[in-house]
């Protein structure tokens, strides 16, 4: 999607509130995924829909879904 807007992990914290920590943890989880990673920094980077599977996955949680119910949800 050319359109999407590019993130870094300290934006996505950012802009859904969750911490470096727990995107990391659902990253290991594979409940999201980086659309790129550069080489020189390996900086991981992010796009809009990473931000909305981050919103599913919060409210989700909210409701007392488990990760794995949530891993189910979304894919």
């Amino acid at each position: 999607m050319p359109n999407d807007n590019i993130y870094l992990l300290k934006d996505l914290a950012h802009l859904t509130g969750l911490s470096v920590y727990t995107i990391k943890y659902y990253l290991n989880l594979g409940l999201i995924k980086e659309v790129n990673r550069s080489p020189e920094t390996h900086f991981r980077y992010f796009n809009d829909s990473t931000v909305e599977n981050l919103q599913k996955i919060r409210a989700f949680r909210k409701k007392g879904k488990s990760l794995k119910e949530i891993k189910r949800e979304l894919l």
